[in-house]
């Protein structure tokens, strides 16, 4: 079975992830992993997150099988907690949801390139800009590489 680790954090819930975690899910089975780096805000439950990749993975139906479970640590550096995942995970590739540049600080601290030098694939998904594009190359909310 494939093994996709997601990196995320207020944008856990966002269509355009939910919709790319439903994509792969129809397209091979496929575990995924939620890790939210910094999972301190009060207001929010890791539980909750997985529960509602759970129900995309389901597909619109709600019976596909799915294999969901997360990771909430408490790093103030994402790129330390992917790679803590990393090394005491197996994964095939990671996805990073994070929200568009313009307000991205995972961006800014340029976190997807970081990630790719630990050599698995990355998939970066931003929500659209108010323009209804993403800033990224491969279309609507997407970019991807080492593939």
């Amino acid at each position: 079975m494939h093994h996709t680790l997601i990196v995320a954090n207020r944008t856990a819930a966002t269509p355009v992830l939910l919709q790319e975690i439903d994509r792969r899910a129809e397209f091979r089975r496929t575990a995924f992993t939620l890790l939210v780096p910094d999972a301190t805000p009060s207001n929010w439950r890791l539980e909750d997150a997985v529960n509602t990749l759970r129900d995309a993975a389901a597909g619109i139906n709600g019976t596909r099988p799915t294999w969901v479970d997360g990771i909430a640590n408490a790093s103030e550096d994402p790129f330390e907690a992917v790679k803590s995942a990393v090394e005491t995970g197996e994964y095939d590739d990671i996805v990073v949801s994070t929200l568009p540049s313009r307000t991205s600080v995972w961006l800014k601290r340029d976190l997807p390139r970081r990630v790719e030098a630990l050599g698995l694939p990355v998939a970066v998904i931003t929500p659209a800009t108010s323009h209804g594009f993403s800033l990224f190359a491969k279309g609507p909310g997407s970019y991807e590489s080492g593939r």
